[in-house]
């Protein structure tokens, strides 16, 4: 991870030359496991993009530097281990969930690392770099309808689990309050150390939700008057990967909606556009995803009496490794 340039208990904002804000140095020990490596990701300032907000300080937590390229490490993560204090998880079981890919790679590559066999049921819209990256780590993949999203993939795992419940270790991410917990333990409490306690708002994507739950009741503790924003697709139709259109898909159980100061909806159209943008003004390949949450930033900034300074933290879920063959980036 990148040298931190800023103490993460200092109030005052630095110049423009401190771009990585860091929860803790990096310990330097060496033979740390790659499960080891899963949190403490970098919080980058984006400096240009947002210009246009001389009062808001814009701050992305950067995902993509957990070992399996996503946020979903987190929870897929704690998961496992609350199944393996349980002894829901034990030798012998093949562990199984949907997933519209990152959470799957997660699984995948914990599954590697811990020796568990991995079976993935998800949606065939899921990009061609996460069924490689799947395969490439041995998990066996169900492919479900494109069209029916991350809900036909839930109802099929859901029937191969009733028809052999002994042979699997059904953890089910939007179910599973060990998904939202990784966030409250690790998610929160690195952004509150990163910013020194200074964090206005804070804006992510709803797809499985525990990011934004647990992430949200642990700020929501530390300074009740952070603002925390969730976002949605604007249609039930739409090109953001793992996000999740609660009014019409399945409403994971661990979605609590009282949470949120408020819920905006995001285009499709308007992050496939911001995505390049960041690449160009930033230096940085996010993913759809990610220029959605800066979307979602940009219209709270809007809300910002201008006299007023805020510092708005925003999930980027992943890069845009895994979605470099999607039509988008040629679109003019």
């Amino acid at each position: 991870m990148a040298k931190s340039e800023r103490s993460a208990a200092s109030p005052q904002r630095e110049g423009k030359s401190a771009r990585v804000l860091q929860a803790s140095a990096p310990s330097g020990r060496v033979g740390q496991s790659v499960l080891e490596r899963i949190g403490n990701t970098p919080l980058l300032r984006l400096e240009r993009i947002g210009q246009k907000f001389p009062n808001v300080e814009f701050l992305a937590k950067a995902e993509w530097f957990n070992p399996g390229g996503s946020v979903k490490d987190r929870p897929a993560l704690s998961m496992i281990q609350a199944g393996l204090a349980s002894g829901a998880l034990r030798l012998g079981k093949t562990i199984i969930d949907a997933t519209s890919g990152n959470t799957g790679i997660s699984y995948a590559m914990i599954g590697a690392a811990m020796g568990y066999p991995v079976t993935l049921c998800l949606p065939d819209s899921a990009s061609h770099e996460r069924k490689r990256i799947l395969a490439a780590f041995g998990a066996e993949m169900i492919i479900t309808p494109g069209d029916e999203g991350t809900d036909g993939a839930i109802r099929r795992v859901q029937k191969i689990v009733a028809a052999e419940p002994e042979k699997y270790f059904y953890p089910d991410q939007y179910s599973n309050p060990a998904n939202w917990q990784a966030h409250y333990r690790g998610t929160a409490n690195e952004i509150w150390a990163q910013t020194g306690g200074r964090i206005t708002h804070f804006v992510a994507g709803l797809g499985t939700s525990g990011t934004f739950v647990g992430t949200t009741r642990r700020l929501k503790e530390l300074n009740p008057s952070i603002r925390c924003i969730s976002l949605q697709p604007d249609a039930s139709f739409h090109g953001l990967e793992g996000w999740k259109h609660m009014q019409t898909a399945i409403r994971p159980s661990i979605y609590d909606d009282t949470l949120a100061d408020e819920d905006l909806a995001v285009s499709t159209e308007d992050a496939y556009r911001l995505v390049k943008r960041i690449a160009r003004d930033e230096g940085l390949l996010v993913s759809p995803s990610a220029a959605a949450a800066l979307s979602g930033c940009f219209a709270v900034a809007n809300k910002i009496p201008r006299k007023r300074p805020a510092v708005i933290v925003a999930i980027f879920a992943d890069s845009a490794a895994k979605y470099l063959s999607e039509r988008f980036w040629d679109e003019h």
